[in-house]
């Protein structure tokens, strides 16, 4: 699977929880779209955040995965650079360091869902080089405002249902995430057809073609092979569905899912890599994967 994560957004905020004289220049106005007043020439040395209207959701922290909307400014030459509320893309970010920056764990940790937060981001915690997308320079001071629309969960939250036991049981790590599958003594050694069972049914939406899913995944060879790529030791992954970006067992198979489900997926070589394979994949392998379905959008 290709991870989809809009990387260069990911590259540009952070706070440190105190109001500071820095903010205090910056006007913002507007109820359901912000506007940002930032004069050209902004500079801070410290990044530092206001919360400009509080929400009443739970606790943001540092490892957890949000779902923002946001308004960035280019200190530098006081124009926007970039506006989700326009293009109606919200961004879906795990706070990990290295993933993101710093300064966009900073500007979040400590803030509730449904908050307005004002961020002065410091050249040290924004881009570490130029970014000529939205032409900005790695000593550019970056002002932001996020609306906080939610918190995704961490798993998969929904009613634990029973698995056939023809398909291989999912084994877990000792902090209770899935790590992959054993053979059982009822599982065939080879099928033809793409699967798609639940482990968990989760009551949220329905997943449609082309949303923008959040999940955590194992994929192993079937029944019991290598486990050859997890999301759960560096965060979620984001990716489009049914856009054919993916293989096409998780594009016929995870839409209409709900969102919550934990479901498992077995593919044939046809619906996965085919006869050619890929670097960890050999030609004709068959894969089974265990989804975590957090959030889609």
């Amino acid at each position: 699977m290709r991870r989809l994560l809009p990387l260069v957004l990911f590259a540009a905020l952070t706070a440190c929880g105190t109001d500071t004289p820095t903010l205090s220049d910056i006007e913002v106005s507007g109820s359901d779209e912000p506007e940002i007043s930032v004069e050209e020439g902004f500079e801070t040395d410290e990044t530092t955040s206001k919360v400009i209207s509080p929400g009443d959701g739970e606790t943001v922290h540092a490892g957890d995965v949000v779902n923002l909307d946001y308004v960035g400014v280019d200190g530098r030459t006081g124009k926007v650079f970039d506006n989700s509320f326009q293009s109606e893309q919200s961004l879906t970010a795990t706070l990990i360091e290295g993933e993101i920056i710093d300064g966009f764990i900073k500007g979040l940790d400590g803030k509730k869902v449904g908050s307005r937060v004002l961020v002065a981001v410091a050249p040290d915690d924004g881009f570490e080089q130029n970014n000529d997308q939205y032409d900005l320079q790695s000593d550019d001071s970056l002002v932001f405002v996020f609306d906080i629309n939610d918190k995704i969960p961490e798993s998969a939250t929904g009613k634990k249902k029973s698995v056939p036991k023809t398909v291989p049981r999912l084994t877990f790590d000792d902090q209770d995430r899935p790590d992959g599958f054993t053979k059982t003594k009822k599982t065939p050694d080879k099928v033809t057809d793409e699967k798609a069972y639940l482990a968990v049914e989760g009551s949220g939406d329905k997943v449609k073609s082309g949303d923008t899913l959040v999940v955590q995944y194992v994929g192993q060879v079937y029944p019991d092979g290598d486990v050859f790529d997890e999301s759960w030791s560096h965060g979620p992954a984001t990716f489009s569905v049914g856009t054919g970006r993916l293989i096409k067992c998780w594009d016929d198979l995870l839409v209409d899912q709900k969102v919550g489900s934990r479901v498992i997926l077995v593919c044939p070589a046809k619906y996965a890599y085919g006869e050619e394979g890929n670097d960890k994949i050999k030609g004709g392998d068959t894969l089974i994967f265990a989804i975590d379905l957090l959030a889609a959008n």
